[in-house]
């Protein structure tokens, strides 16, 4: 077998940003725009996984 056959990408999805058609080059993103403005999000902390009520610490 040819090991220098390339497979074919993924279709293009839309940029979770801001909607727009992805760029190859920034994927998933459609420009490093949208790229800086989720690493923007990331370094604020705007993605937060909530934690549950009812965790305890187990501070002694």
């Amino acid at each position: 077998m040819d090991d220098q056959v390339k497979k074919p990408l993924p279709p293009l999805k839309a940029c979770p940003i801001c909607g727009k058609p992805q760029s190859r080059g920034t994927r998933p993103f459609c420009s490093s725009r949208c790229r800086d403005v989720d690493l923007n999000r990331w370094l604020k902390g705007s993605y937060v996984i909530p934690g549950r009520d009812d965790e305890t610490d187990d501070v002694e």
